[in-house]
């Protein structure tokens, strides 16, 4: 087996306590790995952990415990400076585009940013890219001009993407952000996602409550239950083979379409619930 390119090992991470009693650690004891060119699911309802295990990644959350490693690297504490130069080949897109989207900067303005840490944006070839990556995404060059409040939810999130492409990073970690689009729109992120990654070799830290979108996209899944890691595996056997309650409990919440099966879910689930109480 090749060398992981991102290992996250024991993780524990503890957000600080505004009152005298200490908080629940967000993230405890979480280990995982993701290959080269591979999509790991990450899912588990609200309050599990799972944006905090992508903060913890990006460097934007305290670590207690544990390390994360980069190609072999350990960049649990690296300095602001390294963790700049990493930006390069670590990037996110989150769940809503406007919010991370400045609405005083064109869009041309907003996608440049991502090479701030590395002094580029400056550059006529610099200023070509963002034309470039903007039309990989299905958009075209008057998109540059424009500010985000004149786009669609959908073209936002696209923009997002772009922005999180040009610095030409190797993981991109996708927080929700197909969770605030509607269905099509859903449909055409995720095709354009699975096209970037064939293209780009990139890698996927996805993280969602959607296991329909983590069934088409996701190689290997983990599931997460107030903050602590409870399942892994390969996707088909975590959602079609759940050994954890919880998760067995989580699948059998999954919406389905049709009614009689939708309907026998609902009383598994009430099953489930009963026997664990």
């Amino acid at each position: 087996m090749s060398d992981p390119l991102l290992e996250v090992e024991k993780l524990t991470v503890v957000y600080a306590s505004r009152g005298r009693r200490a908080r629940p650690p967000a993230l405890e004891n979480v280990s995982l790995r993701l290959d080269v060119g591979e999509t790991l699911g990450v899912v588990g309802e609200s309050g599990s952990g799972k944006s905090t295990l992508g903060k913890a990644v990006l460097g934007l959350v305290p670590i207690i415990e544990g390390a994360i490693r980069w190609r072999g690297r350990d960049i649990t504490s690296i300095k602001p400076r390294e963790r700049r130069v990493l930006s390069r080949e670590i990037q996110a897109i989150f769940q809503d585009p406007y919010s991370s989207l400045n609405p005083h900067r064109t869009v041309g303005q907003s996608v440049l940013e991502t090479l701030a840490a590395s002094n580029e944006e400056r550059t006529p070839e610099a200023r070509r890219r963002p034309v470039s990556v903007l039309e990989q995404v299905g958009l075209d060059a008057s998109a540059m001009e424009r500010y985000p409040r004149q786009f669609s939810g959908g073209q936002r999130q696209r923009i997002a993407i772009a922005r999180a492409l040009l610095p030409e990073p190797t993981l991109i970690i996708c927080d929700e952000v197909v969770s605030a689009l509607d269905l099509s729109v859903q449909a055409q992120v995720i095709n354009l996602l699975t096209d970037l990654q064939a293209e780009h070799g990139l890698s996927y830290l996805f993280i969602t409550h959607d296991l329909s979108v983590v069934r088409h996209l996701c190689q290997r899944t983990i599931v997460l239950q107030h903050g602590r890691l409870v399942e892994s595996g390969q996707t088909a056997q975590v959602l079609d083979h759940p050994c954890d309650p919880y998760t067995q409990r989580l699948v059998l919440a999954a919406p389905v379409l049709d009614p009689d099966r939708q309907s026998e879910r609902r009383l598994a689930r009430r099953a489930a619930a009963t026997s664990t109480n």
